[in-house]
């Protein structure tokens, strides 16, 4: 599908959107981003930059912490669904793999995977999407009877995402998936997101405190800070940023800082390289 201008309309847009909670704390002003097709892309913040109520804002879980979208627009294949309950967003394709691995604790694998919510995606197979699950995750298919809350970290990670494909997901929102995670595991899940990525033409849109992770695996990224979008680029062009570099993965021998740390903060508001 192409826009009025003839170029290909993202599969998710967000527009000057605004969040806030218990009607008077805004969290997030002003964030504008897209989402192509097939596309990988990365949101990028410290904690606390409003990357995760970005995402719930999207996914339609903001309602339980007592926020709304009170400004912008939230177009996912060009429709409207800023402050659509969680259920109906699902129903779209639209998945959220929510931080900190939430799976179900006193369910095996399987359980968890069988107590999914469905999805309504013509032609879904969840037997078969069951068995892909399985292949993806190896580690889970060895452990499909155990009890999710005796899984790992990672493990629980894997569970997640498995989960959330058994719903037919379209466009696969991920919140921290590094968060916690040791840093070869991190690799093993991110292989795994690549193969479905490439297996499904998965969308997936990538919520991460860790830069170098996302950014080797996006194709554009955004950086979040304080409520607001202040960089955005593809990855190459961000990892040559001088503020990305000293602010996020650290430069010259240094440690990694946050902009919190320094007097004079010399990022601009928006860099377009």
């Amino acid at each position: 599908m192409t826009d009025a201008t003839g170029r290909a309309e993202p599969l998710l847009a967000v527009e000057r959107l605004e969040v806030a909670y218990h009607r008077v704390v805004t969290a997030v002003q002003g964030v504008s981003l897209s989402v192509a097709r097939g596309s990988v892309v990365a949101l990028l913040g410290t904690n606390g930059a409003g990357k995760t109520t970005t995402l719930r804002a999207i996914s339609g879980f903001l309602g339980l912490d007592d926020a709304r979208v009170t400004e912008g627009r939230i177009l996912y294949k060009g429709r409207r669904i800023e402050n659509w309950p969680p259920h109906h967003v699902t129903g779209l394709g639209i998945v959220l793999v929510p931080e900190r691995s939430k799976v179900f604790e006193n369910l095996s694998v399987d359980e968890n995977l069988e107590a999914t919510v469905p999805g309504h995606v013509p032609g879904f197979d969840r037997r078969r999407m069951a068995a892909s699950v399985f292949e993806y995750f190896p580690a889970l298919a060895r452990i499909r009877g155990r009890e999710a809350g005796l899984l790992s970290g990672g493990e629980r990670q894997m569970l997640a995402i498995g989960s959330a494909l058994m719903c037919g997901p379209e466009l696969l929102l991920v919140d921290e998936l590094s968060l916690g995670l040791a840093p070869v595991v991190v690799e093993e899940l991110m292989a795994c997101l690549a193969a479905i990525r490439r297996t499904l033409g998965m969308t997936i849109l990538l919520v991460e405190q860790n830069a170098q992770v996302a950014l080797e695996a996006a194709d554009h990224a955004y950086v979040m800070e304080n409520g607001r979008i202040v960089l955005d680029g593809p990855p190459a062009r961000l990892l040559a940023h001088q503020d990305i570099r000293e602010f996020y993965l650290g430069s010259a021998g240094t440690a990694r800082r946050s902009y919190r740390d320094v007097k004079q903060y010399r990022r601009s508001r928006r860099w377009y390289g």
